[in-house]
């Protein structure tokens, strides 16, 4: 299993309704994410920004799998009316560079 956090910014003026569209996200969307090894996905917001928490099995074999879904194609479309963007690194991918993790600090 797999832990790695994502950022995404929102467009203005969008943080309430982005908000409302995840109050219930489509359970047909859910199925498919558990179905490609995504086990578990957080969103916490702090102004536009967004941080996401995503427990999975292979992230990268997972968004390719998603990439041919009609469902997540269709929940991607729906989300671009809020999201601006996701923070990208160097070499194109969008985890951020883990740091430090409390738990695995051994001394």
């Amino acid at each position: 299993m797999t832990r790695l956090a994502l950022h995404s910014r929102l467009i203005p003026g969008t943080e309430e309704a982005y908000e409302r569209e995840h109050a219930r996200v489509w359970p047909e969307l859910i199925t498919v994410m558990n179905r490609v090894g995504i086990r578990d996905w957080s969103i916490w917001r702090s102004g536009r920004d967004l941080f996401h928490l995503v427990d999975c099995d292979d992230y990268p074999a997972a968004v390719a799998q998603l990439a041919n879904d009609p469902v997540d194609r269709r929940w991607q479309i729906h989300m671009s009316q809020f999201v601006e963007s996701f923070a990208q690194n160097e070499d194109g991918t969008h985890p951020l560079n883990h740091v430090w993790t409390m738990s695995e600090q051994k001394d």
